[in-house]
């Protein structure tokens, strides 16, 4: 039921926001649509909700404002309104602040403050007193008085103003585009570093950046310092924050991919970026989104002139020779790997010869020296390292400085102080080798080098970057095979010819041609024929599936040996194919809870690894064995070379990343990475039933009449025409049961459906209602007990019996019919074999539940739920400490949905269940959830083996580096060899996770 109020009180779109969200999170509202011109609320229930208790809500909220029926809104002349003079304000959200407190003053109706004339004008039931007004700013802090207008208000026993700088002030404001610890975390800094900002505290939470100043800064300046450091965040002063759906996304540019770029560790939650480069907190190769737009549109170009580029075939407009179509270009990540390739390959080419030199001392009677002496060589593997250092790996030392100076430490800090001082120190051993005693010179006098050692490093560094940049690759290749499915031509009917179009030339109601073995190009409806479709590369069924005349196509999926026209009902970003990668990708950029666990240890890595060098060089050069400063200086740097703090920020979405391609691929589709980690932990599973467990395709199996006045055929019609306004499955079943038998249609007025219940409208000035005995009883129609006794026989085989009412009187009954899937009783049996417990909950009545309940051995069902008793079934669950999935595909369920632990929405359902879902299953069926758990416990299991490999291999690791193996085995490890490992240990993280592509579900 759907009612609309007037609202008071709303000044801005802020206000209107934040009233929408306090009505629409009150039980039993299933939305709240507010108008801020008109000043009114439309409130839609899935029961009565008496005036009193929304009046009660927002009162409580703060009183600001209020709401009441149309027309019963307090006017003017019933209260009185007064203007005061404000001091002490000095931007928008001193305005803000004064603002809600004089609101939530008792007795004041709306108080709406002016910063430019610095008035505030209030409007109360009763004359409030100033001094009031006055005592609670002065108990807010006292910053801000209020007075009568033309009372200059100074301080007491001088004739001096208040300056707007005494002190220093403090401003709350509204923080937009946050979505972890990490965002809070770099809000604040970047507020922080703002000239004249004394301190900036975020709150994740309230969304809310509290900031002291010492003097006034405007919000425009903090806005174009967030919006210059990439512009994910945005603030606004509070209550004036727009609505999300009211953000304007800047526009990405097009690419290969989308031109959106992520990090890979996910530092930031899911900040992104608009071009390539390395992530600013851990310093890795951003990786580029993928979507359909560098595969759909097709361009094309002149092989004599490359700059000409078109949409369309044609004729160049220089030369006049045939354009041809434009390979496309690289793509960020394959631009990446031959960049790092290119790079290897040169930094061998000079690191090989340094090598050779400095291991040559190893030789007895060293045949280099014969050409030259030990410090000639020296000379060489210095000038050899310099492309190694200054172009093949300068990137390192970058980063490790971007790192130090922003202190967001990473392995590239580890890595830049490691070879950084190892090259120095060789460079200083070249320049002035007096310094140095006597430990770290050779027999020749020469200051032993460490060039070998810093290239080496840096060397096998970039290798594992370039493994890891393979690696990466193919991490998302689900979303690459489901950009394969995507044609970049069709054919369009017009005007009776065939024409090939570009599948982004496809409008809506376009009618197309599929042709046999051709990938069907957008979503939509058969209009001429009948085929086989395979599906599998969307459900991950194998079976093709037989289509006919009305029935549903997806993009992606491959035609059979027949043709057949198809109207297009979806196009573009809209498609499933489309929407399926949209949400793989941002699955992919979301965080998982374990993820925290990793995110605590990596805040303290890297200080302590460097504390732990540092200990570790002073230990070796006070009681190591000579030559102790050279024990002291190699297991230093070994130490900080080895250390891995990369190998466990990738633990988690690596396995995140994998996974929820993997479930694309078999038609389970996850909307963020905490679905699947609670999924693994759900104990009890609630189901409904229509759409769920049986097809949702149901049929009229019999029309019932009484013998008072009413045939079958006209009980037929009432209840088609009364169902030909309502969108609920079973009414279209009638609807086409009525087309069938060619009924015909009487026009109703004033319908409305009674959620749970059943619709009710008004048909040739009567009135009638259709639905369940609820209906009957909200309609004040008697149920005869012969008419029960009759239903009930047809209850107790499965079927749902629907009764007609005309003016309060029963006259007749539907019974519709829905089969089981075939899949659910094999899924239900195989939940309850893993230790699930399975709960039915249905709107139908209890014989019909029965029924459905027996022929799938389930012990546990409710019948006659009706949405509000679903959602309280869930929260019971809940508070005996279940972990609760549900899975529904109706309206009547989301609010169950979105209460749940895990919302699970049958892809053939409404929009609105799988908006309210973390896991859409695409085909429809219980046996998804099976592989959804499947899928849930393999990702988990493996975020917990690479947790536990980069944990142990650095628990192990640095200690060895130190050197605690050499008093008992006299066994060293070479910062060589550190940096052999570190850099195969993100690598052996990323092949672990690559496993779960060979999974089967």
């Amino acid at each position: 039921m759907t009612h609309t109020y007037s609202i008071s009180g709303m000044t801005c779109n802020g206000c209107r926001s934040h009233v929408e969200k306090t009505l629409s999170n009150i039980e039993g509202v299933i939305s709240a649509s507010v108008n801020l011109e008109k000043k009114e609320a439309t409130i839609e229930m899935d029961k009565h909700i008496p005036l009193e208790k929304l009046q009660k809500v927002l009162k409580d909220d703060g009183g600001k404002y209020s709401i009441d029926n149309l027309g019963d809104q307090p006017h003017l002349s019933d209260t009185m309104r007064h203007s005061y003079s404000i001091s002490g304000m000095t931007c928008n959200g001193c305005r803000s602040h004064v603002e809600k407190t004089l609101s939530n003053i008792e007795g004041v109706i709306s108080a709406s403050v002016n910063l430019e004339k610095k008035e505030a004008t209030i409007e109360m039931e009763k004359l409030i007193p100033l001094e009031k007004f006055q005592k609670v700013l002065k108990d807010e802090g006292g910053k801000y008085s209020i007075h009568n207008l033309g009372e200059d208000f100074k301080l007491k026993d001088t004739d001096e103003e208040i300056p707007a700088s005494a002190g220093i002030m403090t401003h709350t404001y509204s923080i937009e585009g946050m979505t972890c610890n990490g965002c809070r975390s770099h809000v604040e800094k970047t507020l922080s570093n703002i000239e004249g900002v004394k301190n900036a505290t975020v709150n994740l939470e309230k969304k809310e950046a509290t900031i002291e100043v010492e003097n006034h800064i405007p919000l425009e300046k903090f806005q174009k310092a967030l919006k210059d450091d990439g512009g994910t965040y945005s603030i606004y002063n509070l209550g004036e924050a727009p609505a999300p759906s009211e953000i304007k996304k800047e526009k990405q540019p097009k690419g290969v991919g989308t031109g959106v770029f992520y990090c890979p560790m996910h530092c930031e939650g899911d900040k992104i970026y608009d071009k390539a480069g390395d992530c600013p907190v851990c310093g890795m190769d951003l990786v580029e989104e993928q979507n359909l737009s560098a595969i759909t549109t097709e361009q094309w170009t002149c092989p004599m002139h490359p700059e000409v580029v078109q949409d369309e075939a044609g004729s160049c407009p220089i030369c006049g020779m045939d354009l041809v179509p434009k390979q496309p270009d690289l793509s960020s990540e394959e631009k990446t790997y031959k960049k790092l390739l290119k790079k290897f390959w040169l930094a061998i080419a000079f690191t090989l010869p340094i090598f050779i030199i400095a291991m040559s001392e190893m030789v007895a009677n060293n045949p280099l020296y014969e050409i030259m002496e030990q410090q000639s060589w020296n000379w060489v593997q210095f000038a050899l390292s310099i492309p190694v250092v200054f172009y093949a790996t300068w990137m390192f030392f970058e980063r490790a400085y971007r790192s130090i100076k922003t202190w967001n430490l990473n392995m590239f800090t580890l890595i830049g102080i490691g070879a950084g001082v190892a090259w120095l120190f060789s460079v200083a051993g070249l320049l002035i080798p007096d310094v140095f005693p006597d430990q770290f010179r050779s027999h020749s006098g020469a200051v032993h080098v460490y060039f070998e050692a810093a290239t080496v490093i840096l060397t096998l560094v970039l290798l594992g970057q370039l493994l890891e940049a393979r690696a990466h690759s193919k991490t998302n290749s689900a979303v690459k095979e489901l950009l394969k499915l995507a044609p970049n031509k069709a054919t369009k009917v017009v005007d009776g010819e065939d024409v090939e179009v570009s599948i982004d030339k496809i409008e809506l109601n376009d009618i197309l041609k599929v042709k046999p073995g051709d990938k069907i190009p957008v979503d939509g409806v058969i209009t001429d024929g009948e085929t086989t479709i395979d599906e599998s590369m969307i459900t991950g069924e194998p079976v093709p599936v037989d289509k006919s005349e009305g029935d549903k196509v997806s993009s992606g999926t491959i035609n059979g040996n027949q043709v057949f026209l198809m109207k297009a009902e979806k196009v573009g970003s809209d498609t499933l194919l489309s929407q399926i990668i949209h949400m793989v990708n941002d699955a992919s950029r979301s965080r998982a809870p374990i993820q925290n666990l990793a995110d605590k240890v990596s805040g303290y890595f890297v200080p302590v690894v460097v504390l732990i060098s540092v200990i570790t060089f002073a230990v070796w050069a006070i009681w190591g064995p000579e030559p102790a400063y050279v024990y002291a200086f190699v297991n230093a740097i070994a130490v900080l070379i080895i250390a891995c703090p990369c190998a466990l920020g990738l633990a988690t979405p690596m396995s995140v990343m994998v996974g929820v391609g993997k479930g694309a691929q078999n038609g389970v589709l996850i909307k963020n990475a905490e679905a699947l980690e609670k999924l693994d932990k759900v104990d009890t599973l609630i189901v409904d039933k229509t759409g769920t467990i049986t097809e949702g395709k149901p049929t009229v199996e019999k029309i019932g009449a009484f013998n008072n006045g009413f045939t079958e055929s006209e009980v037929l019609q009432y209840i088609v025409s009364l169902n030909s306004n309502s969108e609920h499955p079973l009414a279209e079943a009638t609807v086409k049961y009525g087309k069938e038998q060619k009924t015909e249609l009487i026009k109703s007025e004033v319908f409305s459906a009674v959620t749970g219940k059943g619709v009710e409208a008004t048909i040739n000035t009567k009135k009638v209602a259709l639905g369940n005995p609820k209906m009957m009883a909200y309609a004040q129609a008697e149920i005869a007990l012969e008419m029960q006794k009759e239903a009930k026989s047809y209850q107790k085989q499965g079927k749902t019996v629907s009764y007609l009412a005309i003016d309060k009187r029963v006259v007749g009954y539907v019974v519709i019919g829905d089969k089981i899937k075939a899949t659910s009783a094999k899924a239900i049996k195989e939940l309850q074999d893993k230790g699930i417990d399975v709960i039915m909950l249905t709107g139908d009545n209890h014989d019909t539940a029965q029924a459905v309940a027996s022929e799938l051995n389930l012990a546990d069902f409710k019948a006659s739920m009706l949405p509000e008793d679903k959602l309280k079934e869930v929260e019971r669950l809940q508070k005996e400490g279940k972990v609760v999935a549900m899975a529904g595909d109706g309206i009547n369920d989301a609010p169950a949905l979105a209460k749940s632990d895990v919302g699970i929405a049958m892809g053939t359902g409404t929009d609105v269940a799988i908006e309210s879902a973390m896991i859409t299953l695409v085909k429809g069926d219980l046996d998804g959830i099976v592989k959804a758990k499947h899928l849930s416990h393999a990702v988990m299991t493996n975020i917990k083996q690479n947790l536990f490999f980069a944990l142990i291999y650095n628990t192990l690791g640095v200690p060895i580096a130190a050197g605690v193996l050499f008093p008992f085995f006299g066994l060293l490890l070479s910062p060589m060899i550190a940096a052999l490992a570190m850099s195969f240990s993100s690598v052996s993280v990323i092949a672990n996770a690559l496993r779960l592509r060979t999974i089967k579900i």
